[in-house]
């Protein structure tokens, strides 16, 4: 089955998620080791939040609702997530002794999910309709913002921001989506494609303003690393060149440079469709420097 992992110290440990699951998934990690996932339970899919101190715990959703799932998880256990219902999908915010707080939806929308999560509480995540959606950050005491997107799009969705308010995602239209950076004081920027490619997504941002994400190619999808100073640089660039995977995607960084990444065997044969037959496999990519 599908099991959560926590890699530490470069080993695999199973998170196993909450008790008679049986698949459960880690999205978020925080600086003192706690982890938000997912868990499919005997009733319906559970936000949990671990700690090696208390191991998994429940994150219920909000009252009325069957199904949470959380996302990420902040240096004082509170994570950000979802809801969902007989009245829909909104985002939430759960404290670090599990109390639950609704996040709200935007006026435009009719569901909301909160997918990231900074040290100032900070929530960012996406709000809209089945036809539209918007990047958002959400403020305690402030409310919902509406991001807005990159000119031209109809659609965006935040996937992290930092402790200086700065939120990555991607901004959508009809030519494809493009990975954005958005600054409190510049608003909205995009980070372009690499070579060759149409669309890209920004997922991860630390206080530096080190951004890594995926982006489409003329040599098929790639991880990246976009910093203010070198642009989008392919992360398969930054690597050994004898290593035997293709990074396709760059999931994390934290505030030392550490990237998580996920990678694929490399194709020696040139079939058409072998790329899509490889395994995935998890990569910690450690700068050098």
């Amino acid at each position: 089955g599908i099991r959560a992992f926590l890699l530490n110290d470069q080993r695999f440990e199973n998170l196993k998620g909450l008790p008679g699951t049986d698949w459960s998934s880690a999205h978020g990690i925080n600086d003192i080791g706690g982890v938000a996932g997912s868990s499919n339970t005997a009733s319906a899919v559970r936000a949990f939040r671990w700690t090696r101190a208390t191991g998994a715990q429940q994150l219920s959703p909000l009252p009325g609702d069957n199904v949470s799932e959380a996302f990420a998880i902040n240096r004082h256990n509170e994570v950000a997530g979802y809801s969902s219902g007989p009245k829909g999908v909104e985002a939430t915010i759960w404290n670090s002794i599990a109390q639950i707080e609704r996040i709200g939806r935007l006026a435009s929308g009719d569901q909301s999910r909160g997918l990231g999560i900074n040290e100032r509480s900070e929530v960012v995540g996406v709000s809209g309709t089945s036809r539209r959606t918007r990047a958002f950050r959400w403020r305690r005491g402030e409310g919902m913002r509406d991001l807005g997107t990159l000119q031209g799009d109809a659609n965006s969705t935040a996937y992290s921001i930092n402790n200086l308010g700065q939120v990555v995602g991607f901004s959508e239209g009809i030519t494809g989506s493009r990975g954005f950076l958005w600054d409190p004081d510049k608003g909205m920027e995009s980070l372009g494609t690499l070579a060759g490619g149409l669309s890209s997504r920004a997922l991860a941002i630390n206080d530096r303003g080190e951004v890594v994400g995926t982006s489409e190619s003329s040599l098929g999808p790639r991880a990246f690393l976009w910093t203010r100073t070198s642009g989008m640089r392919d992360l398969n660039e930054l690597i050994p060149e004898d290593t035997d995977f293709v990074l396709f995607e760059a999931a994390g960084i934290n505030n030392l440079g550490a990237i998580v990444a996920l990678g694929r065997d490399k194709d020696t044969h040139g079939g058409a469709h072998a790329y899509h037959e490889f395994s995935t496999r998890v990569l910690l990519l450690l700068p050098l420097s």
